[in-house]
C-alpha cells in the first residue's frame, strides 16, 4: 500500500508500523509475504488516513478498497475474503 508503515518507513514514528508486515498468521496468503495482501483480515492497519480495527468491523470500508479488488483480480477462484 505504500502507506509508510513497514519497518524503518517514513511514517513509522507517527503511526506504528503496520501489524500486516509482523504477523506470520497469513504468510504465504495471496502470495503474500506475512499478511500484505490478506490487510483487510489484520487488525489494526492503516486505510483512509485511520488505524482500523477488527475485520468484522472494517470490512465495509475494506469492500471498496483498490488494493483488496486489484488482489481479488488477481487471484480469481483462489481469492480468500474471510480469515479462517
Amino acid at each position: 500500500m505504500k502507506c509508510g508503515r513497514q519497518p524503518d518507513g517514513e511514517k513509522v514514528d507517527e503511526l506504528g508500523i503496520c501489524p500486516t508486515t509482523m504477523s506470520s498468521e497469513y504468510d504465504g496468503t495471496h502470495r503474500g509475504v506475512f499478511g500484505g495482501r490478506f490487510c483487510w483480515a489484520v487488525t489494526a492497519t492503516f486505510c483512509g488516513g485511520k488505524i482500523r480495527g477488527t475485520f468484522a468491523n472494517k470490512l465495509e470500508s475494506c469492500i471498496d478498497c483498490e488494493f483488496l479488488k486489484q488482489v481479488n483480480e488477481d487471484e480469481g477462484r483462489d481469492f480468500i475474503l474471510s480469515p479462517k
